[in-house]
């Protein structure tokens, strides 16, 4: 029914004929008729405000089945979505909405005077609300358009949505991805990870990142199973929902928590068939924890914002703890050293990939796109990885010093920039530490001007500019910073000294 339109095609077939039939359960629930019904008119909206095919429509708001639908209505009217952290400054956004000349911006009604600033420095031509209840100006106009849209046409090289992700040097990087990209993925993971119409996963990922939005969600409604829609990951909601639910997709620092919660047991976890963690490293000893506690043992998996998902261990076959597993069927992975021939078993190098599921290239930013993404389609993903003799992956570093907090990332840059202008502060180090909860915990290490600097002025200095997980757990004040023999600061000393900072 959506033929013309690769994506959507592709993940309405599998509920075409059980519109009756529950989609998801929580903040009101939908059917699959009531949930594209939804989208349509939300694509009819669009199109009738003048967005056509290849425009931009950012959208920074509160998880809802809404936002949802949103993203599926924007992929209907041939647009390219483009989701933003909700914990976004105004300062933040600006950049985002300046570089990507969305047509249309869609805001929390709460924030949408905050966010004036940001849209008038980027000429953004429509703004309409949304909040988590669904309500706003967005959906008072779409309630008025009829159902029945038809998709507007697209392609598989088509752009489907745009996520902004960073090098260490700064300026944010928006990845391209398109519909083949997406769709090739979802499909993929299906069938890797044996889904089917009976399914039931517990979503309690934010949807503004591709963990929540194209691994979970795309998921699901590729193969029609039905989901558990949470506000945000709730101890109480995730014990409630899994006697009747069948999956969940995480981050570490779910596991950690459920972990640290007596009614995490065999009994508890019965009805459940598969947990999966990525977005940041799992540590060994969660692995083997949850095992000893439920009977199950996680799945972890690896991907990138630029490249979906990679490799996954298996569904059947072991699941070693510490690594990320194999290569996913369409995917090459390739381990290189600094001249770019592949290495051997247990050898330390550059992660590579290359597949359907990789990205298009960098929003309006050729040379970068060029100096990360090969002409022949290999990837430089910026990780160092090593494999077994039995072809698993583990991720052993990145050659970029990007933190991942809490399965966000993280770019130490933008976070010194924001302590370097403090008049008292000398210069900083950003790093990530091992943290039990997190993964990994951004720490601050500053070499204060005069003691006038206190760790309360930093803690403040970003709060007031940077999202809440890009903020310090632990500011250090320090005389100095380890250097080598050219000046530059040694990162790797500070990560080693301070390596048992949360243990």
């Amino acid at each position: 029914m959506y033929e013309d339109n690769h994506l959507v095609a592709r993940l309405r077939a599998a509920s075409v004929g059980r519109e009756d039939d529950v989609f998801v359960q929580g903040q009101g629930g939908r059917t699959f008729g009531a949930f594209f019904a939804n989208a349509e008119r939300y694509a009819a909206l669009l199109v009738a405000r003048g967005v056509v095919p290849g425009d931009r429509v950012a959208v920074q708001v509160n998880k809802s089945l809404a936002a949802l639908e949103l993203y599926i209505g924007t992929v209907m009217a041939g647009a390219v979505f483009l989701p933003l952290n909700p914990d976004y400054t105004s300062s933040e956004v600006a950049y985002f909405l300046q570089d990507a000349t969305p047509h249309l911006f869609v805001v929390d009604p709460l924030r949408e005077a905050e966010m004036q600033s940001a849209v008038d420095a980027a000429a953004v031509r429509d703004v309409l609300t949304l909040d988590s209840a669904g309500g706003g100006t967005l959906n008072d106009a779409a309630i008025t358009m009829p159902a029945g849209f038809h998709p507007v046409p697209r392609d598989a090289d088509d752009l489907a949505a745009i996520l902004y992700t960073s090098g260490t040097t700064g300026r944010s990087k928006g990845a391209m991805l398109t519909h083949r990209a997406l769709a090739s993925n979802a499909e993929t993971l299906v069938n890797y990870w044996r889904f089917t119409p009976d399914d039931v996963l517990i979503h309690a990922l934010p949807i503004f990142h591709t963990h929540g939005l194209f691994v979970a969600t795309n998921v699901v409604l590729m193969v029609g199973a039905a989901m558990v829609f949470l506000s945000k990951f709730d101890l109480d909601a995730i014990f409630a929902a899994m006697p009747t639910a069948t999956t969940l997709m995480g981050v570490p620092t779910f596991y950690t928590r459920l972990l640290d919660d007596p009614r995490l047991t065999k009994g508890s976890t019965q009805n459940m068939r598969l947990f999966i963690s990525g977005s940041a490293p799992l540590l060994a000893q969660t692995h083997t924890g949850w095992t000893a506690r439920t009977g199950h043992e996680i799945l972890e998996r690896y991907g990138m914002t630029e490249t979906n998902m990679n490799t996954s261990n298996p569904y059947e076959g072991a699941r070693k703890p510490g690594t990320v597993g194999l290569p996913l069927p369409g995917v090459e992975v390739k381990i290189v050293d600094d001249n770019g021939a592949e290495v051997g078993a247990n050898q330390i190098g550059s992660i590579e990939v290359r597949g359907d599921n990789v990205f298009a290239g960098y929003w309006q930013m050729p040379d970068k796109t060029a100096e990360e993404l090969r002409e022949n389609g290999w990837f430089i993903t910026g990780d160092l990885g090593v494999r077994d003799e039995d072809g698993y992956i583990s991720i052993v570093g990145r050659s970029k010093d990007l933190i991942i907090s809490g399965g966000f990332n993280v770019y130490p840059k933008e976070v010194e920039s924001v302590i370097d202008d403090l008049p008292n502060v000398l210069e900083s180090a950003v790093i990530g530490l091992p943290h039990p909860d997190f993964g990994e915990a951004v720490v601050v290490v500053v070499v204060a001007r005069n003691p006038a600097l206190t760790i309360d002025v930093i803690n403040t200095v970003t709060a007031d500019n940077l999202a809440r997980f890009k903020c310090p757990k632990r500011v250090l004040i320090v005389e100095s910073l380890p250097r080598n023999t050219m000046g530059k600061v040694q990162k790797k000393a500070l990560r080693t000294e301070y390596a048992n900072l949360f243990a």
